[in-house]
């Protein structure tokens, strides 16, 4: 895929790793629209900011009108409330499923007629090796992530005779705000960010961007045991 040539959407796109691939795609010569709740606060120079919250129907419906040219999009917006599926608020389950799966879902079906009429092009899911095992200190996440990896795999198909790549990003811990208080190894947003991009200039269907996440795609054929071995 040519990105010199292309328009991309990026939601969530004002502060961390969604602001990490609007650059990478500015650098590769794309127009790039940055989506933000706030655009005010997008700061990316050469990035177009436009209003944009995936969980409210009319902002997408605004952000459509608002574009036109759009042969990529990258579905990045997310929300980590920490949600504990036992304990938790279920408002803020709820959220997450929200915000990963419904939101992704809409921002999809509002845009990807655009992209169909455009030519073709393709469509990033950013996901993560949560998408495969989880945890129940963040299970609400962790549900919503893999939804969000079943509806991926359920768009890639729908949407492929219309000429729309439709990729899934699997990745561990990136250096963000998001996770801030995680005490693990975290990749640089923008490294990530570039493995990202390639993806998408070559076409890939699925692109895992770390040692993370290619190790729990690798536990999955494990099943119970491998995923979750202090089970007794």
């Amino acid at each position: 895929m040519d990105l010199s040539t292309s328009t991309a959407l990026v939601t969530g796109a004002n502060w961390g790793f969604g602001r990490a691939l609007a650059a990478e795609l500015l650098s590769r010569g794309a127009t790039v629209y940055a989506g933000a709740r706030n655009p005010d606060h997008v700061d990316l120079p050469g990035a177009r900011p436009i209003a944009l919250d995936i969980t409210d129907p009319a902002s997408i419906t605004a952000a459509t009108k608002a574009t036109g040219d759009v042969t990529i999009l990258v579905n990045n917006a997310g929300s980590s409330t920490g949600a504990d599926l036992l304990t938790a608020d279920l408002d803020d389950v709820r959220l997450e499923m929200d915000t990963h799966y419904f939101g992704t879902l809409s921002v999809v079906r509002a845009f990807a007629p655009q992209i169909a009429a455009n030519g073709g092009g393709a469509i990033l899911n950013v996901l993560s090796g949560l998408s495969w095992v989880s945890f129940p200190d963040f299970g609400a996440y962790c549900a919503a992530k893999s939804a969000e990896w079943s509806l991926t795999n359920t768009l890639r198909l729908q949407l492929a005779d219309q000429g729309i790549r439709v990729a899934g990003l699997h990745v561990g811990y990136m250096d963000t705000d998001m996770v801030r208080t995680v005490d693990a190894p975290k990749s640089d947003p923008a490294d990530i960010a570039r493995i990202a991009v390639d993806g998408i200039a070559a076409g890939a269907y699925e692109i895992l961007a770390d040692n993370a996440s290619r190790q729990a795609q690798a536990a999955l054929a494990g099943g119970v045991a491998a995923l979750y071995p202090q089970l007794p």
